[in-house]
């Protein structure tokens, strides 16, 4: 179901920021972002004399090269286009980001490395969306070895590949994140069970 229909208006600006993960032939990912920005007007500017409606005012790529554990091995950015003369050279500061680990903390121990003055505010911002697209990536890799952990740690039985799916299905740290892993509702009702918290009786979907 779409947006309701808006009141009569006029496009200013458009942000675009792609988003993809990619797994690579020697096990690693990439993480990789754009981001353009373009407005639908012309103006002056002062280090690259006029920018023409449609113009990148911004064009910049970030890429992150994580391993199975979320390690940033290598990062790299580039700043193609910015409206200052200045931008690009703050884009090679996000190799710094190399040895954080994608998790709890990540974007404040980011920001200690390429933060203010040292670094770019629409990179920075791309970090957030990054981090979440690491974790869609690499899930399926994750999943499957906290399975085979499982296996070996849980003794056989009845129920013993329904206990591996609940315990080990999907990370935990999801739940209470949105409304959709609420604890008392019916998707972790469904999918782990153990950790649910809602009312008693027969699942609710």
């Amino acid at each position: 179901m779409p947006l309701s229909p808006p009141a009569p208006r006029e496009l200013q600006h458009s942000r675009a920021i792609t988003i993809h993960g990619y797994q690579r032939a020697d096990g690693l990912y990439d993480i990789e972002a754009e981001l353009v920005d373009t407005k639908t007007y012309g103006f002056p500017n002062h280090h690259r004399g006029y920018i023409a409606p449609g113009e990148k005012l911004h064009h910049m790529w970030l890429r992150l090269t994580i391993n199975d554990d979320m390690e940033i091995v290598t990062s790299e950015a580039v700043t193609e286009a910015g409206p200052y003369r200045m931008c690009p050279a703050a884009a090679p500061n996000f190799a710094r980001l190399q040895g954080l680990k994608i998790g709890k903390g990540f974007l404040r121990a980011a920001n200690e490395r390429v933060g203010r003055t040292v670094g770019c505010t629409h990179l920075r911002e791309l970090l957030q969306q990054m981090a979440t697209t690491a974790f869609q990536t690499t899930f399926p890799t994750r999943v499957r070895r906290e399975a085979e952990a499982a296996k070996k740690s849980l003794p056989p039985g009845d129920g013993y590949d329904t206990r591996v799916t609940e315990h080990f299905g999907g990370p935990p740290a999801v739940l209470n994140s949105c409304l959709a892993y609420a604890d008392d509702g019916p998707l972790v009702q469904r999918r782990w069970p153990d950790f649910y918290k809602g009312p008693a009786g027969p699942r609710q979907d």
